[in-house]
């Protein structure tokens, strides 16, 4: 699979002979080179291989209310089923719709919520860590992971392509599964994460020690490449990114910005390291920077006139969402009969 690996166990064919992958990314700000590279470059690589759900999970955007804008929750939500398809995710091939727009997510949530111990929670380490940065914490991030287990569960994924740092949130969803398995029968698959091989944890250009992140980039210029950033917008980004005062390019010594450079150069020109270490060595970063303002440029300028194509066609997104969604529902709310029957509904 190139540039990715996945962490395969057993689990069930579909009738179909094709396994099903779930994944999804939050609707808050606008895509960045970092969920490209992550998340929608290994979805779009892997799209023939199996049955996929990708949703847009808007309803997890919800679980710090107070950073929520109706209209551009709204509005942010169309940008990225667009962005998804701009990226080269087929909407006959994959199924794309919105969480929200598939009842039976919220509703499944809860059941297994319900049967999720409180400790399992408190040892999340995003909501420690995003609890810890704020006066007060809602319930919906503490049971956040609950909800993510159900988007995974109704649709029985057998993998999750995820960033490395969800993957404890996958192994949640297995204990949670077997929780459930154990106490209404046996009906659940374990899912398995799908891990990149490289490139799995994008870096802030600003600070090499941070993941990339949505929220960031609206308030720290130069921190992320959005999707839609434009040549110049992206030049003044990587040639502003943090690296260090020597000079070094070998991915196993480079400190973490230089090697955070090197990592979106090999994804994004798909060239092999030994190839990429000759072509640096001894050329200073300015020279690095400059080439992959240059591959980072020709990665979404099409990705970039494909969205443009797809907002400005009238009815189109709408369409796709509502296809999108009915797919969805199809599957999802034959999940939760099943469920409903298991726990006595």
């Amino acid at each position: 699979m190139t540039v990715m690996e996945a962490e395969q166990k057993s689990a069930p064919q579909s009738v179909t002979g094709k396994k099903t992958v779930l994944s999804g990314i939050q609707p808050t700000g606008i895509l960045h080179i970092g969920n490209y590279v992550g998340a929608l470059s290994m979805w779009v690589q892997n799209q023939h291989l199996y049955n996929n759900f990708y949703m847009i999970a808007n309803l997890h955007a919800l679980s710090i209310p107070e950073a929520v804008n109706a209209k551009e929750l709204r509005e942010n939500s169309r940008r990225v089923v667009a962005l998804y398809v701009a990226a080269g995710l087929d909407p006959d091939e994959s199924v794309l719709f919105l969480q929200s727009d598939v009842p039976a997510h919220a509703y499944l949530g809860w059941i297994l919520t319900c049967c999720t111990p409180m400790g399992w929670l408190e040892r999340m380490t995003q909501f420690k860590t995003k609890a810890a940065q704020r006066e007060t914490v809602g319930t919906g991030l503490f049971t956040y992971p609950s909800l993510q287990a159900a988007d995974i569960l109704i649709y029985k994924a057998d993998y999750v392509p995820v960033g490395d740092d969800q993957n404890q949130h996958v192994e949640l969803t297995r204990d949670v599964a077997q929780r459930f398995n154990s106490l209404f029968g046996e009906y659940f698959p374990l899912p398995s994460v799908m891990n990149r091989k490289t490139g799995a944890r994008i870096m802030g250009l600003d600070d090499p020690t941070a993941k990339m992140s949505k929220s960031l980039a609206e308030t720290r210029k130069g921190h992320a490449i959005n999707l839609l950033d434009s040549p110049s917008v992206i030049k003044k980004s990587i040639m502003g990114a943090v690296t260090d005062a020597g000079g070094e390019t070998r991915f196993d010594e480079a400190s973490p910005g230089v090697l955070n450079l090197l990592t979106l150069y090999e994804v994004l020109s798909g060239e092999s390291r030994p190839a990429i270490e000759e072509k640096f060595a001894g050329k200073g970063y300015g020279f690095l920077k400059r080439e992959l303002v240059e591959v980072v440029v020709k990665t979404v300028e099409p990705i970039q006139s494909r969205y443009k194509e797809i907002t400005e066609t009238p009815g189109y997104l709408d369409n796709m969402i509502a296809k999108g969604a009915e797919r969805a529902r199809a599957v999802a709310d034959k999940t939760l009969a099943d469920v409903r029957e298991l726990v006595g509904m």
